[in-house]
């Protein structure tokens, strides 16, 4: 089910492996165009974006990778295409901007999480560079280390 945040959004899907792959420069909030069961769908939180990217073609924004698992209870006249590519809605302005940004400076756009924000489903993208093998060995043991470090600090307020 949906987890809840502080500011009355509630999660519906992560995208944990993008902040292992990339680093995450800027984080946009897009709204999507979606069928009525890919909605019923994400309120019984069938939906993941694990290896979900941002396609930006002929001046729009595209949801490429995502999965919406269609309901049991879905309506038997509608076709439900679980993989198909979802229509992202951003401005005019902020388009131009992510396709100079991504044809000319090299980054990717990756979708990190799906949450609720008043009843509309919000995708959060995030403007990405891509890190190397050995950003991702620094990443790993950087976390190792504040877990290590963590379960220090707790035994010894226990003493």
């Amino acid at each position: 089910m949906a987890k809840k945040t502080d500011k009355g959004e509630s999660s519906i899907a992560q995208n944990k492996k993008a902040r292992f792959d990339y680093f995450i420069e800027e984080r946009l909030e897009a709204g999507m165009a979606l069928h009525g069961w890919e909605v019923k769908s994400m309120r019984a939180g069938k939906a993941q974006i694990t290896d979900s990217f941002v396609s930006l073609r002929d001046g729009e924004a595209w949801l490429i990778g995502s999965h919406v698992s269609p309901l049991s209870t879905a309506s038997t006249h509608v076709n439900a295409d679980p993989k198909r590519v979802r229509k992202l809605l951003l401005n005019r302005r902020e388009i131009d901007r992510l396709t100079g940004l991504v044809e000319r400076k090299g980054y990717t756009l990756v979708a990190l999480e799906l949450y609720w924000n008043k009843n509309h489903v919000k995708v959060a993208v995030g403007l990405a560079k891509g890190k190397k093998q050995h950003d991702k060995r620094d990443t790993e043991k950087d976390r190792d280390w504040q877990r290590d470090k963590a379960q220090v600090m707790k035994g010894r307020r226990a003493h």
